[in-house]
């Protein structure tokens, strides 16, 4: 089976990068490296998904699932500095990196775990998830993730997603509205759908 971002202990020998990005008016220095998602640059719908986010009106942490090197935290922890941010994912080298750029980032409000989506986060609660999916993984497990993230979210709790139509936004439109109650496109760019529902 070849090797993707998703996996637990990626086996590619490693070859970090480094770059600078601005990102809501700032700028940023990330590092990520070969088996991590987005390996050269901020992808265009986690630039979308920071640039839409907006903190629910609840108190609570944030928890970015899935974070790979961790831009999404980063920059949601830097600009919700009251906050505490989860950065997890399943990639023990995606965590490092998060880690890593957090450092280099000046970040203080940050936590870190790794985790297989919630299989060490079930005694949490959160004010949002915020994810950009692993769409590879397959629409079973993202799908799945929408679900979990119900249960762990407080009431009026947000989750927000990002999802290119090609790869499967109108089907995760009709589960988290199946799952919710709600859906709300917030923006649509580039064949780019950011889209939130609330734990109402």
């Amino acid at each position: 089976m070849s090797e993707h971002y998703f996996s637990h202990k990626p086996q590619s020998k490693s070859s970090p990068k480094t770059w600078t990005y601005q990102l809501k008016e700032k700028e940023y220095t990330f590092t990520s490296d070969v088996g991590v998602f987005s390996k050269n640059e901020v992808d265009f719908g986690t630039r979308l998904l920071i640039e839409q986010f907006k903190p629910p009106a609840i108190e609570g942490d944030f928890l970015d699932l899935g974070c790979g090197y961790g831009p999404i935290g980063i920059v949601l922890a830097d600009n919700n500095r009251n906050r505490n941010v989860v950065m997890s994912d399943v990639n023990e080298r995606a965590i490092m990196l998060a880690v890593q750029n957090a450092n280099q980032n000046n970040i203080s409000n940050a936590e870190f775990v790794q985790s297989d989506r919630f299989t060490n986060l079930r005694q949490r609660s959160f004010g949002a998830v915020i994810t950009n999916p692993p769409i590879r993984a397959g629409k079973k497990i993202v799908h799945k993730m929408f679900e979990d993230s119900k249960c762990a979210l407080c009431k009026n709790g947000d989750l927000w997603v990002v999802i290119q139509k090609k790869q499967g936004a109108p089907s995760a439109m009709d589960k988290m509205e199946e799952i919710f109650g709600n859906v709300e496109v917030v923006a649509r760019k580039k064949g780019y759908f950011i889209l939130r529902s609330s734990n109402s």
